[in-house]
């Protein structure tokens, strides 16, 4: 892997600090949870309980790896975690921000 691509994955940068976008509302779901963007209207499904765990510390954690590793994300399933953070970013469901 080349030096430019170690922090990402997926086409996303773990190491970078994320946070979900203000006009974004969180609602828990026994399956994970959903996504309300009030400005875009865009309704997003998180299917799983640990990734709604990653989604909901970004801004608490320094950076997305450091709130997959919080949640308890694994290694091996890091990639499919930076797979579906990478979707979120594109449908402005979460955002970079300035790192603390």
């Amino acid at each position: 892997m080349s030096t430019d691509l170690a922090g990402q994955a997926g086409g996303f940068d773990l190491d970078a600090a994320w946070r979900l976008h203000p006009q974004v509302s969180v609602r828990p779901e026994r399956f994970g949870a959903l996504l309300y963007h009030f400005g875009t209207r865009r309704l997003s499904f998180l299917k799983s309980r640990a990734l709604c765990t990653v989604v909901s510390s970004l801004d608490s954690q320094p950076t997305a790896r450091a709130a997959c590793d919080a949640a308890g994300v694994s290694p091996a399933e890091l990639p499919g975690y930076a797979s579906a953070l990478a979707t979120l970013a594109a449908g402005s469901m979460i955002q970079a921000r300035e790192p603390a």
